[in-house]
């Protein structure tokens, strides 16, 4: 079992941020967060996701208009936002990634099949990346409150990428944030059958 204090960074300790330090985010620490989430499992190996780190201000200028109104103060302020996002064709790469069959032929041509594929195994890495995000000494503030459709034309004009969702990521202000919310206990959430 992991120690204290790193479970306590993963998770009993770990916050969505709303506000941030001014303190960059490196390059290298993009890389580091890369480097872990790549191994998120996913269905056949299909590695659907797609991130798009949004650091510079002309950047963030782009991401501004698509930001519902709670979003674009803790967005414009962040060091970075990601935009964790799936590939409509990422299919194309199963012969390199998934080698001991034809899975490509279970999603080409079936655009509902790749539409959830991707949906759901892009957001299994995407949690990958908070995880990732927190293990190289980072915060991080997922959220939804976007426009999809503007977002992916502005960003994506290809039609080949679609957003899930954003993460600010940077050295999160523990004043910004709001006492803990309650959790469902294990009784009122699980059963072992």
């Amino acid at each position: 079992m992991l120690d204290k204090d790193t479970l306590d960074t993963l998770f009993c300790h770990a916050r969505s941020h709303n506000g941030w330090l001014k303190q960059d985010v490196s390059e290298t620490q993009i890389h580091q967060i890369y480097e872990l989430m790549k191994f998120a499992p996913t269905a056949a190996n299909n590695c659907p996701a797609r991130i798009t780190f949004i650091k510079s201000d002309d950047a963030k200028q782009r991401l501004k208009p698509h930001l519902d109104e709670g979003n674009i103060d803790k967005s414009m302020n962040a060091p970075a936002v990601a935009i964790i996002s799936y590939d409509t064709e990422f299919y194309e790469k199963l012969p390199f990634l998934f080698t001991h069959t034809d899975a490509k032929s279970w999603y080409q041509g079936k655009p509902e099949k790749i539409k959830s594929a991707g949906e759901m195994n892009a957001t299994l890495q995407g949690a990958y990346f908070i995880m990732a995000t927190r293990a190289v000494g980072l915060d991080c503030g997922p959220m939804s409150g976007f426009n999809n459709e503007t977002l992916d034309n502005g960003f994506f004009p290809n039609g080949k990428t679609k957003s899930i969702f954003l993460c600010g990521i940077g050295y999160g202000d523990h004043s910004k944030i709001f006492p803990r919310l309650p959790r469902l206990s294990f009784d009122k959430a699980c059963k072992i059958i």
